[in-house]
Formats: C-alpha cells, sequence, structure tokens
C-alpha cells in the first residue's frame, strides 16, 4: 500500500500502477507453469499408459490450464489492487 501510495504522488496513474502489479504476479505464474509443463506430461504418460483403452494427450490441456490460472490470477490481483489504486495517496501513506 505504501508503495502504491508513493507511486501515486510521484505521478503514476492507476493504470500504470495495475499494469505494474499484475506484471509482477503474473511472473511467477507463468515460470510456474512453464515448468509445470513437462513434469505433468511426464506424470500423464505413465498414468494414462497404465490403461486398457489409450488417451491422446493433447497440448491444448496443458495451454487451458495455464489459461484459467494466468485468468484466475489476473482477476484477483486486479481486484485488490484496482481497491489500493483507486484510494487517495495521503490514505495509502498514513495508513502503516
Amino acid at each position: 500500500m505504501k508503495e502504491i501510495g508513493i507511486r501515486k504522488t510521484l505521478g503514476a496513474s492507476t493504470a500504470e500502477v495495475l499494469r505494474l502489479l499484475i506484471g509482477q504476479f503474473l511472473r511467477p505464474v507463468i515460470l510456474a507453469n512453464l515448468v509445470a509443463w513437462p513434469l505433468a506430461y511426464v506424470a500423464m504418460q505413465r498414468w494414462l499408459g497404465g490403461f486398457d483403452d489409450r488417451i491422446a494427450l493433447s497440448p491444448m490441456f496443458f495451454v487451458g490450464a495455464s489459461l484459467a490460472a494466468v485468468l484466475i490470477a489476473s482477476v484477483t490481483v486486479f481486484g485488490q489492487a484496482w481497491r489500493v489504486a483507486c484510494a487517495e495517496p495521503a490514505r495509502a501513506l498514513r495508513h502503516e
């Protein structure tokens, strides 16, 4: 809150603050997806290989899961950041 108050006092717009916060929070989500894709692919191939009926493993499953994770993270961060970014900077700086 204090960082947002300082940025707003120095002239940052609400959109700039939102873009900064969403960008900072999406980096770990995207990195986690890049690490999880190969691990999940190997685990799912082994698990699905044990069934009599073969099921094709499509990359679209992983893309869909990643898009859902990014969407959930974006909406969550946007909701919290919007509330703080629209507040008066003086209140944010006083809040401690």
